[in-house]
């Protein structure tokens, strides 16, 4: 039986390095059958990309890009582990910072006081928002998918009204925006060359560690992975099911809430029309090609904030506009294929395994069986 657990041990050690392997080779395939198919020369592309992205003011921008993209791919994992479609965050998080820099805007508090409450005002808006949808998933049985939706476009029509001048926001040019954020509500910055990187991103590996160590370390995560895994056996096993739903859906909020912070507190210092939309969805791309986890989701950013930066200079040398959302769409798809495959692969040598070992046992054990037969 050791024998057989060491085994398996060593097949599930290949087995997760097989995965993101076929993954990328399969992505980097395809993505040349695009190239080529569309009459480009894929490792000329493959070559401006890795060149452009060596830049250092391209190595900060990337790295700038994907902390918004890392905490919307958390706030999305937060639902996804408990079987939960959290396709709200983008209104979570636009409605989150929008109400931050209303209130930001309005007062000025001492040093980190402010900032702090800032923080706190974000995931609050982001954690009730997106309750909402748990609410009504536990209490009338609304999928939280359909819920989300359209909490996104309520999200977005109230921040059109107050955004107005005379309201909460103020007209500069072409642009409506919210007043700017006094300096004691500006975040820290990493001093690099030539521009700096977001301090914020200390909050989002903060973040990070603490969803991989509530999942993994507390009775919370435990439940909130048995109800992802198996609603009626957590019901079985004292688990309130509608209750973790619902605190699944205000801490996926919450996490959502931190996404527009980055930009709002490192770099716009207000919110306008300008003010970047979207990264939600993004978040939902990220998560599945970091398969929920907090490392694998890091990397499934810069990747994602890598190929957003590139893509420009594809672009610029002359390359099919929409070629990169080809390739992203690509890599995901290959990811989430090439996970399923392997995980069915590895189910499947798991059974036989285990069948020959019973096989080998019976074999050499005959005694026993007949003994056992006879008891029966």
């Amino acid at each position: 039986m050791k024998t057989l657990t060491r085994s398996l041990t060593k097949d599930k050690v290949l087995l997760a390095l097989a995965a993101p392997l076929l993954a990328v080779a399969a992505a980097f395939v395809i993505s040349s059958l695009v190239f080529l198919a569309s009459g480009e020369n894929p490792l000329r592309a493959y070559g401006i990309m890795a060149d452009y992205g060596h830049y250092s003011d391209s190595q900060v921008w990337i790295v700038n890009k994907a902390v918004p993209y890392y905490l919307s791919a958390l706030a999305v994992a937060i639902g996804f582990r408990m079987n939960l479609f959290n396709i709200g965050v983008d209104g979570q998080y636009r409605l989150a910072a929008f109400a931050a820099a209303a209130v930001g805007g309005a007062i000025a508090l001492p040093g980190a006081l402010q900032i702090i409450l800032l923080i706190v005002i974000a995931m609050l808006v982001g954690a009730l928002w997106a309750g909402i949808a748990g609410v009504l998933k536990t209490s009338r049985g609304v999928s939280e998918v359909i819920t989300t939706i359209m909490l996104n476009a309520i999200a977005a029509s109230v921040i059109g009204y107050f955004l107005q001048d005379g309201r909460l926001a103020i007209k500069d040019g072409n642009l409506l925006h919210t007043k700017f954020l006094p300096e004691s509500s500006h975040f820290f910055s990493f001093p690099t060359d030539p521009k700096p990187v977001y301090g914020f991103v200390v909050i989002a590996a903060l973040a990070g560690f603490v969803y991989w160590f509530v999942l993994n370390r507390t009775r919370f995560g435990f439940d909130l992975r048995a109800v992802g895994t198996s609603e009626p056996a957590a019901e079985a096993s004292g688990v309130s099911v509608k209750r973790m739903v619902v605190i699944s859906m205000l801490l996926s909020g919450a996490a959502a809430g931190l996404v527009g912070m980055p930009t709002l507190l490192n770099e716009s210092f207000n919110y306008g029309t300008d003010f970047p939309a979207g990264i939600g969805f993004t978040g939902i791309a990220i998560a599945l090609l970091g398969r929920n986890h907090p490392v694998g989701m890091a990397f499934g950013a810069l990747l994602w904030a890598f190929l957003d930066r590139t893509g420009s200079r594809l672009e610029f040398e002359g390359y099919a506009q929409e070629i990169v959302g080809v390739i992203q769409g690509v890599i995901v798809l290959c990811v989430v294929i090439a996970y399923e495959i392997v995980r069915r692969y590895g189910l499947r040598a798991q059974q036989r395994k285990v069948g020959e070992e019973l096989a080998a046992q019976a074999r050499t054990n005959p005694g026993e069986n007949d003994k056992a037969e006879a008891t029966a």
